[in-house]
């Protein structure tokens, strides 16, 4: 309410300001706002395999899911959901690369968790209503700020300056009680040197596993400053959620019988039957990022750019336990006569609660042959990690909001990169990108169970990149680039074992053709990994993927892009990718015995991605797009197991886009129509895997059993949504 409220106010300033408008002014102004970017985004003189995405494609299906979801159409990309719907806790993988590997930067800002190096969109709902662009560079990339791109990068610039004013309101709602609206107004251009903007949302959802539901709110706010060769830009945004917990998917028995259940906060009596479901078991965080952006020419050819970022957040999830041990909890055993007393139903809260600091700059210099990047960033990371006793049936020696674990984990992390770009000919480009990255890691306390933790690690990485762009003609290019990336583990990587940084060689070769009607964009990789992190498929006791160094593996594979005009109506755009994911050398303990598998597949990684989409433009305002996407089949484990094999599957979308521009008082309106999985197929876009021995059903034998859990995702479900614009 207090958000809505200071969004009236402004209202009237946004009504009276002064609005001048100067189509030069607002060019200049668009280039200096892209100099904060420039220097981790690859641009077409850059021998990389990228995709660019703006704020028109990302509005056409912008009804309340997260950005995974909306770029899940995109070459080599897998998206899943927990919840089913794509609201709530969602996640992408890139060339089998899980969300970890997936370097993410905000305005150049890195955005993925410090210690966890993943990446959280539930913190950020609707962020896709305050983006500009995106570029998603598959492989190593250029070099970006943070943990090094293991399988993809994901760069974000957030809203540019809008030279006139308007408000917009945004409401959609669709099934599982879904629902979501917006608010978005600028000032516009003010005196041709300031602009104020802001959006709030808050989605809504039942989603289609069974309690999964969502309750989120968010805020984006910015400020504009420019002056004919300075732009100063500072940027207000977060989100608070709430979801019910549904990372615990379903087991195969259950799925056939009724895909949406929720194991989630079931609760037991004594003689272990099913009473009812715990109301709270709920995660609940809050996100608050404060960027400050100030983007300088300093002569003809010279520009620089200063960013700096603070991110505030905290909260926990809450859960109850049934039969949880008094020595989990850090509890002293009951007595009462001749009996002991050493578990207890109870409920519990772990929290997380955190600050991130970020400085990064650089300085470019573009003439007609060449252009020099230099640039860099530090940041510190902390952040407590502790579990409260919230309530117990048998509370023991127990005080008020007993503790039973706590951690301090401490992260530094510095780099430096010098990119160039030189034209040899007018033919030939050569490029160069080194960088060096510096790491500090330190983790002390105990670890939920509880179990001492400490962890003192530095880490010196060194990152050099290069390669070449040929000119065959005006209409088609030819690349190769080279690069090596290192990156240190992640908090539940030492959390699970004594893991090692791991490393990357990456080959990619591609061909471009361009001209009016077609583009095509062929592309060939080969990602050599030293001490590659895999996936085992397995999770630890507080959810989150447990990994292990794998030795020698790669990933190799080839992508296939093209856009064809059919004619003034229809577009197609496809893609498809065709790749190999191995690991040479894999031990796995079977039945008590290590064995050498061989090759084998390396988990989550499907070897065939198909994407679609097919777009007939009825009227200048009216457009129907056929979206298409098939998985193939892959492995939630790396031993070729086929219990762990996730089949394959095919999904198709329809999106419809009606846009009506009254000559009245509204601007625009946008009626906006998004049915997802037409076809009404029944498939789980992600899983987990776990194995254990059994050493009491037949004694003196040891017998390896396995096991799964899946992610149902939902049937035919549909949004529709009307934008107004004033």
């Amino acid at each position: 309410m207090k958000r809505l409220f200071i969004f009236l106010l402004l209202i009237p300033i946004i009504s009276i300001s002064q609005v001048q408008k100067n189509d030069s002014i607002f060019s200049k102004i668009y280039l200096l706002d892209e100099v904060s970017v420039t220097g981790s985004r690859a641009s077409k003189d850059i021998p990389m395999t990228f995709s660019d995405i703006d704020s028109e494609e990302l509005s056409k299906r912008n009804l309340g899911q997260d950005l995974p979801i909306l770029l899940k159409h995109l070459p080599s990309v897998v998206s899943y959901s927990d919840a089913g719907a794509g609201i709530g806790y969602t996640g992408i993988r890139v060339r089998g690369s899980d969300a970890t590997r997936v370097n993410v930067t905000i305005n150049g800002i890195p955005y993925n968790d410090a210690e966890s190096q993943g990446t959280f969109w539930v913190n950020l709902p609707d962020f896709t209503s305050s983006i500009k662009n995106i570029q998603l560079q598959r492989g190593v990339g250029t070099s970006v700020n943070g943990s090094s791109a293991f399988g993809a990068s994901l760069n974000i610039q957030t809203d540019g300056l809008h030279k006139d004013r308007f408000s917009e309101i945004s409401q959609s709602f669709g099934s599982f009680n879904s629902r979501k609206r917006t608010v978005k107004y600028t000032t516009g251009l003010i005196n041709n040197k300031f602009e104020f903007s802001g959006r709030h949302s808050t989605i809504k959802s039942d989603g289609y596993i069974d309690r999964a539901s969502s309750d989120l709110n968010s805020y984006f706010f910015q400020g504009i400053y420019y002056n004919e060769k300075t732009l100063l830009k500072l940027i207000l945004f977060g989100g608070e959620e709430i979801t019910y917990q549904s990372w615990y998917g379903v087991d195969p028995e259950t799925l056939k019988v009724n895909r949406r259940y929720n194991v989630a906060g079931e609760i037991y009596d004594e003689n272990g039957e099913f009473i009812k479901f715990y109301e709270n078991q709920v995660d609940d965080y809050n996100q608050s990022h404060f960027q400050f952006h100030w983007n300088q020419k300093l002569s003809v050819k010279w520009d620089f750019s200063l960013g700096l970022n603070y991110t505030r957040g905290y909260g926990f999830y809450e859960e109850y336990n049934n039969n949880q041990s008094f020595s989990s909890l850090m509890l002293e055993d009951i007595k009462i006569g001749n009996s002991i007393i050493n578990t207890t139903n109870n409920v519990t809260q772990k929290w997380l609660d955190n600050d991130f600091y970020v400085t990064t700059f650089s300085f470019q210099k573009e003439s007609s042959n060449n252009k020099i990047i230099v640039g860099g960033s530090f940041s510190r990371y902390i952040g407590d990690h502790y579990g409260n006793l919230v309530w117990s049936k048998f509370s023991s020696n127990a005080q008020p909001n007993h503790r039973f674990y706590y951690t301090l984990g401490k992260k530094s992390d510095a780099n430096i990169f010098f990119k160039t770009t030189f034209l040899i000919k007018n033919y030939l480009s050569f490029f160069t990108d080194l960088q060096y990255r510096y790491v500090k890691y330190d983790l002390n306390g105990t670890l939920n169970g509880p179990v001492d933790t400490n962890v003192d690690e530095k880490f010196n990485f060194f990152n050099p990149k290069a390669g070449f762009n040929l000119f065959i003609n005006e209409s088609s290019l030819a690349y190769f680039s080279f690069a090596v990336a290192n990156r240190e583990p992640n908090k539940t990587d030492y959390d699970n074992g004594s893991p090692k940084s791991e490393k990357l060689l990456d080959l990619e070769l591609g061909y471009k053709y361009s001209v009016s009607n077609i583009n095509l964009n062929l592309n060939f990789y080969h990602m050599m990994y030293k001490d590659q992190l895999v996936l085992t498929g397995e999770l630890d006791e507080v959810g989150f993927p447990i990994r292990k160094n794998v030795g020698d593996s790669y990933r190799t594979g080839v992508e296939f892009e093209s856009y064809f005009k059919v004619s003034s109506k229809i577009q197609w755009l496809n893609n498809f990718s065709f790749s190999r994911n191995i690991n040479k050398e894999f031990f796995f303990k079977r039945d008590g015995i290590i064995q050498n598998l061989g090759e084998t597949e390396i988990s989550f990684s499907p070897s065939i991605i198909i994407g679609s989409k097919l777009v007939y433009r009825n009227s200048e305002n009216l457009i129907f797009e056929f979206l298409s996407k098939y998985i193939g089949d892959q492995y939630l484990s790396n031993i070729g197991s086929e219990l762990s094999k996730l089949d394959s599957y095919f999904i198709n979308d329809l999106s419809v886009n009606y846009l009506i521009k009254p000559k009245s008082f509204f601007k625009e309106i946008q009626i906006s129509l998004l049915v997802n999985n037409l076809f009404n197929k029944l498939y789980s876009s992600n899983g987990y895997w776990y194995n254990y021995d059994d050493t009491w059903s037949n004694p003196g034998q040891v017998k390896t059993i396995e096991g799964i859990g899946l992610y149902p995702q939902a049937t035919t479900n549909y949004l529709l949504g009307v934008r107004i614009k004033m």
